[in-house]
């Protein structure tokens, strides 16, 4: 048996972010990762991946876009799909051996196999048993299943097969209009897939800006997406050369069908919490399947802790490095600390979705007293220049105190700039204070500031 102050089951954004942080604080510590592979769902068939793809797939669409525009001339592109994948893969491996490097610098124990909480203060991988004064449960989540659709990751696929597909398919059809499935068909959309997404609600992406959400669906329009919404999908045929998607229409229960080479189900995850023993240990869950935590991230079992996807609020990666780090300063007997009113959410299409705080339908559901300052890029010298101008930044304060309350941003570099605004909102910063920061020209970020400016005596640009 080894003995360890701290134990962290899962070495995705959340786990391995805690273990190293944890051994900063001084103690002993055990990172658990059963896929063989660190880095999580995020790095391995998440994030990273789908961010290489999307990359390179903005990279085929400027050059026959925008190239001729700019003077210059291309011709002969070619869509070599195996290396691609390859390249995808050469920044995941780069990536994971990153991580297993922080660990042997950090002295993190890195223990490959599948764990079971024995016991409070022990933890089984294989025939090893842990000793730990403390646990943190940090094992992420799965795809959720859809019922009537049986997936088999070569035709009918999650975000895992997505980003194994070996040539383009003529069509594919998104079930779910979320994040994954927008990101992801973004880029299948522009290697020349014919991409329709079906959504069971009435708008795209659930929980954004209404603003935003409908200037988003009007530029993926434009770039072919085809939506079908209020649809409630009842299975997938699989045929000899085809797949047959039939759903239900809401507003008149009406059955359609569609047809489609690939099927991608990007209908949400859930929590992963398979083998670890917590029924057995009296573990407190929620009705959604998540591990009931304190405002310490502790469990209802003393020394268990739990963090990001396998706890309430949104599955992020960053959230739950947020967590890792709070959790572990807890454990060493420091002030952990998460502001949840402060968490980005990007989606990486093209261009960009961001957003940090409350947005103008939830400001109106509290009853609060705001105002609104918008900015096109329209009229953004920078963005116009390099023929990125669709979209907005759009910031909310408060109309007594001029406090940020959200914002959110459409637009070239969306992900990026938004964490002026989340900086802002951590300090408690009135609009002011962003319009009265200087930002250098000419750059996107000014976008920022003319928003800023037009929460007050108005932007100057527009």
């Amino acid at each position: 048996m080894a003995d360890y102050d701290v134990v962290v089951i899962g070495g995705g954004p959340g786990g391995y972010v805690c273990a190293i942080r944890a051994a900063q604080n001084g103690l002993k510590v055990a990172c658990i990762e059963g896929r063989g592979a660190l880095g999580g769902t995020c790095l391995n068939v998440g994030c990273i991946p789908s961010k290489a793809l999307l990359h390179a797939s903005e990279m085929l669409h400027e050059a026959e876009g925008n190239f001729r525009k700019m003077g210059i001339k291309a011709s002969g592109l070619e869509v070599d799909v195996p290396q691609m994948i390859a390249y995808k893969q050469e920044a995941i491996d780069v990536n994971t051996k990153g991580i297993e490097f922080l660990f042997k610098k950090n002295k993190v124990t890195y223990v490959k196999g599948w764990a079971e909480i024995v016991a409070p203060g022990q933890v089984k991988v294989g025939d090893e048993v842990l000793n730990a004064k403390n646990i943190v449960i940090a094992t992420g989540s799965e795809p959720a299943a859809l019922k009537g659709v049986e997936v088999d990751e070569k035709r009918v696929v999650t975000s895992t097969g997505a980003l194994e597909l070996t040539s383009v398919p003529k069509k594919l059809v998104v079930i779910g209009a979320g994040v994954i499935g927008l990101e992801l068909g973004s880029v299948w959309g522009r290697l020349g897939a014919e991409v329709t997404v079906v959504e069971y609600l009435d708008q795209i992406t659930p929980g954004q800006d209404g603003e935003v959400v409908k200037h988003f669906q009007r530029i993926l329009g434009k770039q072919g997406f085809k939506f079908v919404l209020g649809a409630a999908v009842q299975g997938v045929e699989t045929l000899k050369t085809k797949l047959k998607v039939t759903y239900r229409l809401r507003k008149d229960d009406s059955e359609q069908t569609i047809d489609a080479d690939v099927v991608l189900v990007a209908t949400g995850r859930k929590p992963y919490t398979a083998g670890l023993g917590l029924d057995r240990l009296g573990v407190e869950m929620t009705d959604k399947g998540q591990i009931k935590t304190d405002g310490h991230w502790r469990t209802n079992i003393p020394g268990i802790y739990a963090i990001g996807d396998v706890i309430e609020g949104p599955m992020l990666a960053h959230k739950a490095e947020d967590e890792g780090m709070a959790a572990a300063d807890v454990i060493a007997g420091r002030h952990g600390h998460v502001n949840y009113g402060v968490i980005p959410g990007v989606i990486y299409t093209a261009p960009e979705v961001a957003s940090v705080g409350k947005t103008e339908e939830q400001l109106k559901a509290e009853g609060r007293k705001y105002k609104v300052g918008k900015f096109p890029f329209l009229a953004n010298g920078r963005a116009k220049a390099n023929l990125v101008s669709d979209g907005f930044v759009k910031i909310l304060a408060d109309a007594e105190t001029d406090r940020v309350l959200g914002a959110h941003i459409i637009g070239p570099g969306a992900g990026d700039l938004i964490h002026e605004i989340c900086v802002a909102m951590e300090f408690g910063a009135a609009a002011e204070d962003i319009a009265m920061t200087c930002h250098a020209h000419p750059t996107y970020s000014e976008a920022v500031r003319e928003a800023a400016l037009a929460c007050g005596q108005g932007a100057i640009h527009a």
